[in-house]
């Protein structure tokens, strides 16, 4: 059976070395910022104060922040804005990282110059809690645990699905793209001066769906593209299989970007921060998720079949 036309013939597999090394300078790079820009982590992970205020009218986010900051000596916080479903209420959150907590003399001095600066809102202190950091430190175990159990599975399932292909190895390049996603993703939290949060774990796990659902679209290819081109060369099925995939990829990740860069646009309009620092790195993460998929699993599967045949024929 003749090759059949493709729309796009991108050499995958010939310039897999460049890809490799794109993918290992933003990787390190990810891992370096870490010393570079410092990650920072939310109240959640580290411990720390959370006031809660409710108020009526508007409230500029930013300058509520920065007179919050004032009001501390300088000291950074982190403010969002919210409704409470059950009064109607507006209210606004100050959440300040520390490892002992904000002393009750400095609530106090923060809520009195809060409520003099804001008193035509009306501005009233609604609650004040002190979080600990075990309970950040417990729950980001747990989505640890969760993704080990959920890379177990997955491999377990492309090993018996893609079977015909080398089911292990294709579920291993599998995983291998999602970390490389993962520490990406993390990089640009980093810096962009972004707090790790509940925002980043969001990120994370919606990105891996995105990046496994190409990863085994493409795997899903060859597997069809094998029982029709029997004598094709590895390297060749795979490159027509990505090929074939294309668009479909790219149009699925285009939609979804184009949405979240809409997103971001109007979080920026309105000042509000804490959306965009989940849209923003989504955005960053389905453009990652997306090159994986089309520059990394397959080719690196391809590799290590190369080099398991190599090793089989010694």
């Amino acid at each position: 059976m003749s090759t059949p036309q493709t729309k796009f013939n991108l050499k995958f597999m010939e310039n897999r070395k460049t890809l490799f090394i794109i993918s290992g300078v933003l990787i390190l790079f990810s891992i370096l910022s870490t010393f570079i820009f410092h990650a920072q982590l939310d109240i959640q992970f580290k411990g720390g104060t959370l006031i809660s205020y409710i108020y009526t009218g508007e409230i500029d986010e930013n300058q509520f922040k920065a007179d919050a900051e004032e009001a501390l000596g300088g000291m950074p916080v982190k403010v969002t804005t919210g409704t409470d479903f059950n009064t109607g209420r507006n209210n606004i959150q100050v959440s300040l990282v520390s490892n002992s907590g904000l002393t009750a003399d400095k609530q106090i001095a923060l809520t009195d110059a809060l409520e003099q600066k804001y008193a035509a809102n009306g501005i009233e202190l609604l609650s004040s809690t002190d979080v600990s950091p075990s309970a950040g430190s417990e729950f980001f175990r747990k989505c640890i645990v969760a993704a080990i159990l959920a890379a177990i599975v997955l491999i377990l399932y492309i090993a018996v699905r893609f079977k015909n292909i080398g089911g292990w190895l294709a579920g291993i390049c599998a995983i291998a793209a999602l970390i490389h996603d993962i520490i990406i993703v993390y990089g640009s939290f980093v810096v962009m001066h972004m707090s790790i949060d509940a925002n980043f774990m969001a990120v994370i796990l919606t990105i891996l769906g995105y990046s496994i659902n190409d990863t085994i679209v493409i795997y899903d290819r060859i597997r069809e593209n094998r029982g029709l081109y029997k004598d094709m060369p590895l390297k060749e099925l795979v490159n027509l299989s990505t090929n074939q995939s294309l668009v479909r990829s790219i149009n699925t990740s285009v939609t979804t970007i184009f949405a979240m860069l809409c997103v971001t646009v109007v979080a920026l309009a309105r000042g509000v921060t804490s959306i965009i620092s989940f849209s923003l790195p989504m955005t960053i993460g389905l453009v990652v998720g997306t090159y994986s998929s089309l520059c990394i699993a397959a080719p690196l599967w391809v590799w290590l079949e190369e080099k398991k045949a190599a090793k089989a024929e010694k």
